[in-house]
């Protein structure tokens, strides 16, 4: 019964790694298309983390960032 359990886990996690795999091939395919189209890549995976996180966070990081880049004469 145990390696029944086990077993069906297992394939399960299986599975969703080829979805997993398949669906990081599309998220390429995308920013392909769009550095195709002239975007910045680079900056819409930074828009992409930066949404992710709520407004207070947000600035907080920019708050650090700009501190750090005072100290270091970067601004």
């Amino acid at each position: 019964m145990a390696a029944g359990h086990l077993r069906a886990f297992i394939e399960r996690i299986e599975r969703l790694e080829e979805e997993k795999a398949a669906i990081s091939d599309d998220i390429k395919q995308v920013f392909a298309e769009a550095k195709g189209n002239g975007f910045d890549t680079k900056t819409m995976r930074t828009i992409i983390r930066l949404r992710k996180k709520d407004q207070a966070e947000r600035e907080e990081e920019e708050a650090m960032l700009d501190l750090y880049m005072s100290a270091l004469g970067m601004v």
